[in-house]
């Protein structure tokens, strides 16, 4: 079982070319797996069967895992099992037709336009690490970016002159996003007077750096936005996606097309990007009942 695994989270880096993140979540969760095959004497791959998945799944709920736990280890023991199918030490698939628990999808929280100009308007551009803030929430605001994706692009990947961004996504897909004037006018500000001064080394490439000159990370980012909104007198929850999933709602509720959308998100699947459509027909509901004469 453990070799298999290994195997398997290797084909996951080195062919599917998922994140680190990605594969460390799988991890785990097969790790998980194992224990409870473990605890049952199934010892290798080949042993398993539906019956055993059907019981960890059941285990899972009467340790009272919420569905989207569940449903994330079905995802890591389909792709696993198909793996296993592909290898031929299993001649049937045991997660062939088996159904997620019923979940409803999560809604991700978004902003009014109003709390993110409130938002943007917090960071205090007459020092560096102010710059910084303002180029950086400007510039996810602008291009929708995934927090990892932002965190990781290097100097050469925004064209200024041209207005865009080359980003790196999920299994090392690129994708070409435009950049507003508003963000490209604060990111040149920051590269002139805000990142020259904190570069602790000439030969970093990071954009966006720490107060140490180096690379900022994902715990950073989500101090400098929760610092930021608490300032601004949002008492809304926020994550480091909450800029993120603004952009995409605020593009549909001007009129941007569901597929332009799709593709400035870097989601494979346009049933990931429907689910703002969702928010939007949200709002549009409480608009027409606060404003309709007759709702």
């Amino acid at each position: 079982m453990e070799k298999y695994i290994r195997y398997f989270l290797n084909y996951l880096a080195l062919e599917r070319g998922l994140a680190q993140n990605t594969i460390t979540s799988y991890a785990l969760d097969l790790k998980q797996f194992k224990s409870f095959c473990m605890r049952r004497q199934v010892m290798a791959a080949g042993q398993i069967d539906r019956v055993l998945v059907l019981n960890y799944l059941l285990e899972l709920k009467k340790s009272g895992r919420l569905p989207a736990t569940v449903s994330r280890h079905m995802a890591a023991l389909r792709v696993f099992c198909r793996f296993l199918v592909d290898e031929q030490v299993l001649g049937i698939d045991p997660m062939a037709n088996l159904e997620s628990p019923g979940l409803q999808k999560k809604l991700p929280g978004v902003l009014a336009q109003e709390e993110v100009e409130k938002l943007l308007a917090q960071p205090r551009v007459g020092n560096p690490a102010g710059l910084r803030d303002k180029a950086m929430l400007e510039l996810m605001y602008a291009t929708g970016m995934r927090v990892s994706e932002l965190l990781a692009l290097d100097l050469e990947q925004v064209d200024y002159e041209r207005g865009f961004v080359r980003c790196l996504g999920k299994g090392a897909k690129e994708r070409i996003i435009p950049v507003g004037t508003v963000a490209r006018n604060f990111l040149t500000e920051y590269l002139r007077r805000g990142r020259a001064k904190i570069t602790a080394n000439k030969g970093e490439n990071a954009l966006f750096l720490n107060m140490r000159g180096k690379r900022l990370t994902r715990q950073g980012f989500w101090k400098i936005i929760k610092k930021y909104a608490l300032a601004a007198g949002i008492d809304k929850t926020i994550t480091p996606h909450t800029l993120r999933h603004s952009f995409a709602t605020h593009l549909l509720e001007n009129g941007a097309d569901l597929r332009a959308l799709q593709e400035m998100l870097g989601h494979a699947d346009i049933a990931t990007t429907q689910i703002y459509t969702h928010l939007t027909d949200t709002r549009l509901r409480d608009i027409y009942n606060k404003h309709h004469p007759r709702a």
